[in-house]
């Protein structure tokens, strides 16, 4: 009896939109028999597969009407002019500038040097007037930031 049942349920997949409508009917009303609660599992399964896809579209659609992205606004704090020490203004110029521009005006410097290293660009070899700001005769790129707060106010 097993695989007689089995031969049906082999069938029913083929007419994929009329059982499924069939069974959404049956499954509104009430269960009589235990069959056609069994029937039904493979006709969830084909229902399920057609509602996934609907889903993923709707998904796809939600991020494309995303607002744009509003321009970013730079800190005041950035922009604000500091005074010099007097090692730092022999190598930037002495006039208030800020952290931003004092970093730029640095990497002018090293460069027209040929301050970098050779091996490794992360690593600045300081001459006499960046010793003096550094404290170091080669510093890391990124330290370079942290050592030249020490001389702005």
């Amino acid at each position: 009896m097993a695989t007689a049942k089995k031969a049906p349920a082999k069938k029913a997949p083929a007419k994929k939109a009329a059982p499924a409508k069939k069974v959404a009917a049956k499954k509104a009303a009430p269960a009589k028999k235990a069959a056609p609660a069994k029937k039904a599992a493979p006709a969830k399964k084909v229902a399920a597969k057609k509602a996934a896809p609907a889903k993923k579209v709707v998904a796809k659609k939600a991020p494309a009407k995303k607002a744009p992205a509003k321009k970013r606004t730079p800190n005041a704090a950035f922009m604000k002019p500091l005074t010099l020490s007097p090692a730092l203004s022999a190598v930037v110029g002495a006039a208030a500038l800020p952290r931003t521009e004092i970093v730029r005006k640095l990497w002018v410097y090293i460069k027209a040097k040929g301050l970098q290293d050779k091996i490794n660009k992360r690593m600045v070899n300081a001459d006499e007037k960046l010793r003096a700001v550094f404290g170091k005769a080669q510093v890391s790129m990124f330290e370079m930031a942290g050592l030249i707060g020490k001389h702005v106010k």
